[in-house]
């Protein structure tokens, strides 16, 4: 599948479709989606899938249920309308489920852009040249 050829949103919804089995059940985390030229490069989620409470295996914890995950999806792809103006970096999807609240979980999203000097179209120009090169003009160095 060619990435690139795909608008960055169906791009996302296909991270999304992706990751759905280890979404499902996890209760926080981070979703992390690499960018290049408003194309997916390396994708993946950060969490833990096992949580202890005072020592214990707590296996009453619930993480999300396919529904939220697929509202989830849903929410990424709709958050790229406030990505603008930059094609390199990072996106950052934190979620999780609050276990208080039956059916209830949030997320919150990072756009972080990423530029590179080395890849600009100028080159520095100094206005006044170093020491040792004004000594090598004058001709003492």
């Amino acid at each position: 599948m060619d990435m690139g050829a795909m608008p960055l949103a169906r791009q996302v919804d296909f991270v999304f479709r992706q990751l759905e089995e280890e979404l499902t059940n996890a209760t926080a985390g981070t979703v992390l989606i690499h960018i290049r030229n408003n194309t997916v490069g390396k994708f993946g989620v950060r969490h833990n899938p096992i949580e202890w409470k005072d020592g214990r295996f707590d296996s009453s914890s619930k993480g999300m249920t396919p529904a939220q995950v697929q509202a989830f999806r849903t929410m990424a792809v709709d958050a790229l309308k406030f990505k603008s103006g930059w094609t390199h970096g990072e996106i950052l999807f934190d979620f999780s489920v609050r276990q208080s609240t039956a059916g209830s979980w949030s997320a919150s999203i990072l756009f972080e852009s990423n530029y590179n000097m080395a890849s600009s179209h100028f080159r520095y120009q100094p206005k006044h040249p170093m020491s040792r090169e004004r000594k090598e003009q004058d001709g003492f160095g």
